[in-house]
């Protein structure tokens, strides 16, 4: 049989075919980092199945505990294997300022009007609007702590005390805790003097301490009676509640920010990330995720899908955010590298 050189050409044809049509289902696969646990089962159900139903693209979920040195490491390597993660808004600040996250064209996502003025970062959108709060086992105490005055109060509520391992946020419960207004406490806590109050303020109860650095830690240490009360994410103790663990909230004086999809410099699928986040930014995917786990929207037109027994529940609801404090972002940029560092230092001891 004698081959033409056409016929020697359609064998590589082919191949080029398959490779180029494989290259475009690899594209289509798309890493997505969160927190884990009921937060990122709501995000399965609100958004990454629905993408893979819509666009056909596979979501491949991961975890972390909002850590950015992976990210770090990544960019610097120029070997980026997460496409879209997300992260707290001083970690989104100031990786977007080391170059680490994309500065993003709202153009490809919405229009900024459709979004929580406070939502919408050079480097980021806001996935959710989330509260930090004192959450308690309902069956150990019988009187419920209200303020965090009483998470201090070891005769008044004895037992152990959940806090998450780190300087942001702690610090402003420590002040909180000792009298300190809320909207005095940034003030309070940037001077040399404040963040010596707060300290002292945990040294009262550091023995009583249980750490945690993973969302859906506080809720298991609750409802395993490890802990009488501790700082908690209000959605992971709204889905412990529905789980039927009898666990409390107080509101009072809880810290709100916002969680946000960044896109880290160098990841092949840049214009898929755009795409899934412009996909979970849609104010009917946003109510979806608020229905399974209360975290307020940041599209203003997906708060006003919500439920109404859904809203009260959220962040956002006025008697919730009556006394709430909003987190300082420009001051955990500023101050955090140090606070921190001081904090893991005084931890260890």
């Amino acid at each position: 049989m004698i081959r033409t050189a056409s016929s020697f050409r359609k064998p590589a044809v082919l191949c080029a075919a398959l490779l180029s049509l494989a290259g475009v289902a690899r594209a289509a696969d798309l890493t997505v980092i969160s927190f884990g646990g009921s937060n990122q089962k709501a995000q399965v159900k609100a958004f990454y199945e629905p993408y893979t139903k819509a666009t056909g693209g596979k979501i491949i979920a991961g975890e972390y505990t909002g850590e950015q040195a992976k990210v770090k490491a990544m960019v610097e390597a120029k070997n980026v294997s997460w496409d879209v993660v997300e992260v707290e808004s001083p970690e989104l600040a100031r990786g977007c300022e080391e170059g680490l996250y994309e500065k993003l064209d709202m153009s490809r996502i919405g229009p900024k009007a459709d979004f929580v003025p406070a939502a919408v970062s050079e480097c980021g959108i806001g996935i959710f609007v989330w509260s930090t709060v004192l959450a308690y086992n309902a069956e150990t105490l019988k009187t419920p702590p209200k303020t965090w005055a009483d998470f201090w109060d070891l005769k008044k509520f004895p037992g152990k005390r959940g806090l998450r391992k780190t300087a942001k946020f702690t610090l402003e419960f420590a002040l909180l805790a000792d009298g300190v207004k809320p909207e005095e406490v940034y003030k309070v806590l940037g001077t040399k003097a404040g963040a010596e109050r707060a300290f002292k303020k945990l040294d009262q109860i550091k023995p009583s301490i249980q750490w945690w650095e993973a969302g859906a830690q506080p809720p298991q240490l609750l409802a395993a009676g490890d802990v009488v009360m501790s700082t908690a994410y209000n959605g992971r103790i709204a889905t412990a509640q529905k789980e039927g663990k009898k666990l409390g909230i107080s509101w009072t004086n809880n810290i709100y920010d916002f969680d946000s999809w960044g896109i880290p410099v160098g990841t092949p699928n840049k214009a898929e990330a755009y795409k899934f986040i412009a996909f979970a930014s849609k104010p009917e995917n946003q109510k979806v995720f608020a229905g399974e786990i209360p975290y307020g929207p940041t599209n203003v037109k997906g708060t006003a899908l919500v439920d109404k027994a859904v809203a009260a529940e959220l962040p956002t609801a006025p008697q919730n955010m009556k006394g709430a404090l909003a987190s300082n972002t420009a001051f955990w940029v500023e101050h955090g590298e140090d606070l921190e560092q001081r904090f893991n230092a005084w931890a260890a001891k």
